[in-house]
């Protein structure tokens, strides 16, 4: 019987685990090595080791109505978009909110996370903490991970010959914090993510001339949309979901690309993916079209050598005088922790976990990993339907995965099927549908709207949850853990928008 629960990581996927252990009557300890909690939200002026770090100007890039708890709305007087520090004190209201605080030990790094000895008989972990220099070990029940996928930079310096005879300065975007410093420079910048292009966008402001170097292009959508309004409560809809599984692939396809290239043509822009009908998350950038009309951003192909003081790209073009190179080139997934890392296997981009969530090869599924999908969709409402539909399966509610008899199969198939790659380009294996996944999870739990029943009794909100935005508030509609406020919240949430 799972009853105390280890979470590794106080951020916005901790307290949603936390929450979720509170709500089925397990007994959570969290462990979070800084002072605080927010996790990737917590801005320090100066990057930390073991901790995502973020640039001074970050912005959400999703809304507020699409990315907040689903039983606890933003208040009605903040923008739809929101500055770092203000999600900061979103969350840490959050906390304060449901009690969570008491259950988190900060400045306590884990060290190791690894199996009991008769792990196959009790399912139980012994996990090693380090707090002003002591070292505890503590028996836990089950393990949840909420250390999030932007804390070890990826930095592939073998990729870019010569860069070790280039004689100006280079670092990964995550040592970026402001611009200031680099006013009148020339600076390269490798990537063309959220990351690379908002740096890219901010540095053109004092710089004297941006490069923005993309190996394969991507699709760059603005967070205001159609007559003004959030993109993502625009898209994210239960209707496009559908729409776009039962149309002939070519067709979705051809739509697709149509919707992504409605505000400008990207191949006029450089920006065209090589793989147009790639479903991979497209960057959020309101400005970068206009900077590069402006001329004060310049894309470039990928780089195909360094010079001391030159960049060589791959269509022949030599770029002089560049004075910093900054390589926006994502993260790795990595648990130093775990003792045997093949549990969440980590390998060129392949994480095995069912449901996005469970390491398969567990003979007792009492470790989930939360929050490593990508997804159109916001984190927060993913990361807790994920640890809602984790403490089931610890507690033996929800869908199992075993080995041997006995036991129910899986209804659904797992999220490391080989589709998605071919969907989403082979760099994004992690990538899957908000609504598909959302709905997948919520039905293995008993949450998921039950739409017919909505139609018969409350048509007004059956229309708002199929053609509305897929609003995190549908989650907490009806069964266990319903909120009583989700009816209301669902049909002001173009009210809270507008405000």
């Amino acid at each position: 019987m799972v009853r105390r629960v280890a979470v590794v990581g106080a951020g916005v996927s901790g307290l949603a685990a936390i929450k979720g252990c509170l709500e089925e009557g397990l007994e959570p300890t969290c462990f979070e090595q800084s002072q605080d909690i927010g996790g990737l939200w917590r801005y320090t002026d100066q990057a930390e080791e073991g901790r995502a770090s973020i640039y001074r100007t970050v912005f959400t890039n999703s809304c507020k109505e699409m990315m907040c708890y689903p039983d606890f709305p933003f208040p009605d007087d903040h923008p739809n978009y929101m500055h770092n520090a203000r999600l900061q004190q979103y969350i840490c209201k959050y906390a304060e909110h449901f009690d969570l605080l008491r259950h988190i030990r900060f400045k306590t790094v884990v060290t190791k996370v690894r199996k009991r000895p008769d792990f196959s008989m009790t399912g139980q972990w012994e996990v090693v903490t380090q707090r002003d220099g002591k070292e505890e070990t503590a028996v836990f029940d089950a393990v949840m991970v909420c250390s999030g996928h932007h804390v070890y930079p990826k930095l592939p310096l073998d990729e870019f010959p010569g860069i070790q005879k280039f004689k100006g300065c280079y670092f990964h975007s995550r040592d970026y914090k402001e611009p200031e410093k680099f006013r009148g420079k020339k600076v390269l910048v490798i990537g063309l993510g959220n990351s690379g292009c908002d740096i890219a966008v901010e540095l053109s402001t004092v710089a004297s001339q941006v490069y923005l170097s993309s190996r394969s292009g991507s699709w760059v959508m603005s967070r205001v949309w159609d007559n003004g309004y959030p993109w993502d409560m625009l898209v994210i809809t239960r209707f496009h979901t559908w729409l776009g599984n039962i149309l002939p692939r070519a067709l979705s396809d051809w739509l697709y690309v149509r919707g992504m290239n409605r505000f400008f043509k990207h191949e006029n822009f450089g920006l065209m993916p090589l793989n147009r009908t790639s479903r991979k998350e497209p960057v959020f950038n309101d400005d970068l079209p206009s900077r590069i009309a402006c001329g004060v951003v310049v894309m470039k192909p990928n780089v195909k050598e360094f010079r001391e003081t030159s960049v060589l790209f791959q269509d022949g073009t030599v770029q002089d005088d560049v004075d910093v190179v900054v390589f926006a080139t994502g993260y790795s997934y990595s648990y130093p922790f775990m003792e045997d890392d093949s549990i969440i296997k980590s390998r060129d981009n392949q994480v095995t976990l069912y449901k996005g969530i469970l390491p398969p090869q567990l003979k007792k599924p009492t470790m989930a990993v939360i929050g490593l999908v990508q997804s159109l969709g916001p984190i927060i409402p993913t990361a807790d339907l994920q640890c809602r539909w984790a403490v089931k399966v610890f507690k033996g509610r929800g869908e199992k995965k075993k080995r041997g008899g006995g036991g129910r199969k899986p209804k659904a198939a797992p999220l490391f099927l080989p589709y998605l790659p071919r969907r989403y380009g082979s760099s994004t294996t992690l990538q899957t549908d908000y609504v598909t996944y959302m709905d997948e999870l919520a039905s293995a739990i008993g949450v998921k709207p039950n739409m017919l029943k909505l139609l018969l009794t409350d048509p007004r909100l059956a229309l708002e949850v199929v053609f509305g935005p897929c609003s995190p508030y549908q989650f907490r509609l009806m069964g266990p853990g319903k909120w009583s406020g989700a009816r209301k919240a669902i049909l002001s949430q173009w009210d809270r928008t507008l405000r």
